[in-house]
């Protein structure tokens, strides 16, 4: 398999958010919303750009930015991620969660540059724990329909099992704090912290 295809940045911002406590999309930690910030971020290295969201999520986004509602066919992450491939099948996506506060544009442009084609992902993973960072990752169209297989086959709703269990190219981060998910308030403290050095 080698993908040609386009990229397209889409962040994930249509979770719950329960163990933060309040939507992590919305959380400001670069003078805008999370999701915003992220947006940007994605539109300077990607050919198009969405921010996925639930249906009594859109109201609240402004116009400047394109979103894609989630369909509510799956759980979890992957809810976002095959809607954005139901909407557009023939792209890759460069997928980014709001829970990573410390990803900036030199993190997306290395892993961009280190994109492998010949693979169906290419995923940030921890040089001391290297699995797959699915919600740091290009997901080519072959992983998307991969997915849905695998979803269909009962296998479970985790990306990153099924990243793992798949050929993926893996790219280690210069700065592997760009890795710092933020789910809870202790976490969002640390990421403060980090980000005020």
């Amino acid at each position: 398999m080698i993908s040609n295809a386009k990229l397209y940045g889409l962040v994930l911002s249509g979770g719950k958010s329960t163990r933060m406590g309040e939507d992590k999309g919305l959380i400001t930690y670069h003078k805008l919303p999370q999701r915003e910030h992220l947006y940007h971020l994605l539109k300077g290295v990607c050919n198009r750009t969405f921010i996925s969201v639930r249906s009594d999520q859109e109201k609240g986004i402004s116009q400047e930015f394109e979103t894609m509602i989630d369909k509510d066919e799956y759980r979890g992450p992957y809810n976002g991620l095959l809607s954005a491939h139901a909407e557009h099948p023939e792209v890759a996506w460069l997928v980014l969660a709001c829970d990573l506060p410390l990803v900036d544009k030199d993190a997306l442009q290395q892993l961009i540059d280190g994109r492998n084609l010949n693979k169906i992902a290419s995923a940030f993973a921890d040089v001391e724990n290297p699995l797959p960072e699915p919600l740091c990752a290009i997901w080519e169209p072959e992983s998307l329909k991969q997915s849905v297989t695998y979803l269909n086959s009962g296998n479970g709703s985790c990306p990153r099992k099924f990243l793992i269990n798949a050929d993926v190219n893996l790219v280690f981060p210069k700065n592997k704090e760009v890795l710092l998910n933020a789910n809870s308030r202790v976490e969002y403290e640390q990421a403060l912290q980090k980000l005020a050095l």
